[in-house]
């Protein structure tokens, strides 16, 4: 009897185990499923993703999570220095600017309209891609004055309550840009608007992309490259935009 007593016990405690247990494991389940299912992508090399969080083997850039994995797995071939997308902005703002002499511009009808231009996004206390992204557009911009291309330069910080239009100045002056390459700050709301409107919005400054936009506002030729690529490349991309009709 005691016997049957106890074994009926055991039954009963691990029936309780087993329904005390079950809504975690499959807690922890469906959070593994989850997990497994998100699929982290590159904003700079869109074909480049991965199942797991981390930078881009390509670029350096975060890898970011995507709704879903793209519907065609063809691999990003390209090389890092060959132009990313030919996508336009769809409307440059006019929003109000400074430059590193503390001129107020408006970006689009003062730095852009009517005119070749390669964009790049930096922030003065960056030590990380901003330094040879500023080194390689001033040997761009050298390129281009030797080879007489009517292209501006124009470098716009992702962190504008720090970069005062005189850290700017400094920051410039130290990789001894020519005064035709515009560096700029302004009001935050006015340089989010701005950096939204190029695609290139980021929540941490860290994560800000290297890619460069190189358009010719009077052909409405615009595509996006990658800005650490050599001097030579970046050169041919905005020579291209500046033939483009």
């Amino acid at each position: 009897m005691r016997f049957r007593v106890s074994m009926i016990c055991a039954v009963l405690i691990g029936v309780g185990l087993l329904a005390t247990s079950s809504p975690i494991t499959c807690a922890q389940s469906r959070a593994k499923a989850r997990s497994a299912a998100t699929t982290y992508s590159c904003p700079m090399h869109p074909a480049v993703t991965s199942r797991k969080p981390g930078r881009c083997p390509k670029c350096g850039m975060t890898m970011r999570p995507v709704a879903e994995p793209p519907t065609t797995a063809v691999a990003d071939t390209a090389a890092p220095n060959a132009p990313n997308s030919t996508s336009a902005p769809t409307r440059i703002p006019d929003v109000p600017v400074l430059d590193q002499n503390g001129k107020q511009l408006n970006f689009y009808t003062d730095l852009v309209k009517g005119k070749v231009v390669a964009i790049n996004f930096i922030f003065t206390t960056c030590t990380t891609i901003c330094p040879p992204l500023t080194a390689t557009f001033r040997r761009v911009q050298q390129e281009l004055s030797s080879q007489s291309v009517p292209a501006k330069l124009i470098s716009v910080s992702v962190d504008p309550v720090i970069d005062t239009p005189e850290r700017l100045r400094d920051f410039a002056a130290k990789f001894k840009a020519d005064p035709d390459w515009t560096f700029v700050t302004g009001e935050k709301n006015d340089i989010d608007t701005l950096l939204r409107a190029l695609g290139v919005a980021v929540a941490d400054k860290n994560d800000h992309t290297p890619m460069v936009l190189v358009g010719n506002d009077l052909s409405g030729a615009w595509t996006r490259t990658y800005g650490l690529s050599s001097p030579a490349a970046l050169v041919k991309v905005i020579v291209s935009a500046t033939n483009a009709k």
